[in-house]
């Protein structure tokens, strides 16, 4: 499976997936704003709002969870450093996926859990490198991936720049911009590679 052109694709664009996704996330964080338009002191304390007003004003964790998310959003995005990535957002995807279906998040834990489960996937995925944490050894492959194409890691990076620049100094007012132009850059970048698929094979 890990040989055909497809599967390759699907998980390089899971990995942006993901990775955007905690990216734009910790971006509020990172800023030191509330991930809510409001407060929420004066929700109940066994309630969600609560519970973000408490990890905001905590202030150093607030930035550290947005920096933990960063960078491994980060990593899943650049391909080539996407095992790491996936290691480090495990167990933080995990921890969010447990906060969600602990407070009444409604719909939320739906998406935390199919993020859970990609996380799982890209584990399972390069699991046969990654099994050398626990003392296995690794397999040796000598398949060409897709994902080593320096076209990945530019495509992930010029997406990144502009998530970087529409939430930071842009705000919210060009966000449904932003998001297009991000769709039809990756679905170019999906065009090329698929075309040059052949080198990979």
């Amino acid at each position: 499976m890990k040989q055909k052109t497809f599967p390759q694709l699907f998980v390089i664009y899971l990995r942006y997936l993901i990775g955007f996704a905690f990216i734009f996330a910790s971006l509020v964080k990172i800023q030191g704003l509330r991930f809510t338009a409001e407060s929420g002191a004066e929700n109940p304390i066994n309630s969600a709002w609560h519970f973000f007003e408490t990890l905001y004003q905590s202030g150093l964790y607030w930035h550290f969870i947005g920096i933990a998310q960063c960078i491994a959003g980060t990593l899943l995005i650049t391909q080539r450093f996407a095992k790491l990535g996936a290691i480090i957002f495990l167990p933080i995807i995990a921890n969010v996926f447990v906060i969600t279906i602990s407070y009444d998040f409604r719909g939320t834990p739906i998406i935390t859990g199919l993020m859970l489960l990609s996380s799982l996937f890209l584990i399972y995925w390069d699991w046969d490198s990654l099994k050398i944490l626990i003392n296995k050894k690794p397999t040796n492959s000598n398949i060409k991936r897709l994902e080593n194409d320096k076209l990945w890691v530019t495509l992930g990076i010029s997406l990144a720049i502009i998530t970087i620049i529409t939430k930071v100094f842009i705000f919210n007012r060009y966000i449904s911009f932003a998001f297009l132009l991000m769709t039809i850059i990756g679905l170019v970048g999906l065009i090329v590679g698929y075309r040059k698929r052949k080198l990979y094979q």
